[in-house]
């Protein structure tokens, strides 16, 4: 924990860190303090996701205590995405539910003094790619080749490469957004913690509440939006 896992006022170092190595097929390969947050991270998440599974299985009618929290949860993800995608959205429910709740709990590990992991392009880029890969197989699913190479020449021929740029640099854009703001957030307060250590006693709690809650709320709720808006009109045949 003393290699930029934890942020604290005596650890204010937010790089990346190597934690061990091991040889693979001749190659050194690194265990960093990213996988050990991620690990942290989804350890939590399939504590929660059994303890779900347990309250529901012995549901009552009157939801009270956690089985509230649970279906709270729930309708609001069904919400979410049945009136962003519509008809469409029962397809894409699991997988919008799982990258948002993955992506607020690595925003908000910043309040248990870890290094969220969104903050590693690592972590955000592949989340991006997923994304691109769901919309370039429904692209070609439900527009076909044609449709495909006629959006592409839309509204010229000669206007393809830009839009072939368009499209390659969503999971970009999409992956630099969530990274760029969650890693702002945890230097800003690393660096609060390492100029005024001193005084950095309880007052820096309103900073977390904006930089870990708000904006790491806002971040997850911008990142499930544009990929269900992506998604949706990769979708649309007119």
């Amino acid at each position: 924990m003393e290699q930029g896992i934890l942020l604290s006022a005596d650890n204010i170092d937010f790089m990346i860190h190597g934690v061990f190595s091991y040889e693979l097929f001749g190659q050194t390969v690194w265990i960093t303090t990213t996988h050990v947050c991620v690990f942290i991270v989804l350890l939590l998440l399939i504590g929660f996701a059994i303890a779900a599974n347990r309250a529901m299985k012995h549901a009552s009618e009157v939801p009270t205590g956690f089985q509230n929290v649970v279906e709270l949860i729930v309708e609001m993800l069904d919400g979410m995405v049945g009136s962003t995608m519509g008809k469409n959205a029962p397809g894409f429910l699991n997988y919008i539910g799982t990258i948002f709740i993955f992506i607020l709990v690595s925003n908000l590990s910043g309040l248990l003094g870890l290094r969220p992991p969104t903050a590693d392009y690592g972590v955000t880029l592949p989340l991006g790619v997923m994304t691109f890969t769901l919309i370039t197989f429904n692209k070609f699913k439900y527009q076909k080749v044609k449709g495909v190479i006629e959006g592409l020449c839309n509204p010229w021929p000669f206007w393809a490469p830009i839009n072939i740029i368009g499209d390659v640099a969503v999971p970009i854009s999409l992956s630099l957004r969530l990274f760029a703001n969650v890693l702002s957030g945890t230097v800003m307060m690393a660096l609060i913690y390492g100029l005024l250590s001193k005084i950095a006693i309880i007052w820096p709690a309103v900073l977390h509440v904006y930089f870990d809650m708000f904006s790491g709320a806002i971040q997850t709720y911008v990142f499930c939006m544009l990929t269900m808006t992506y998604i949706s009109d990769a979708m649309t045949t007119e």
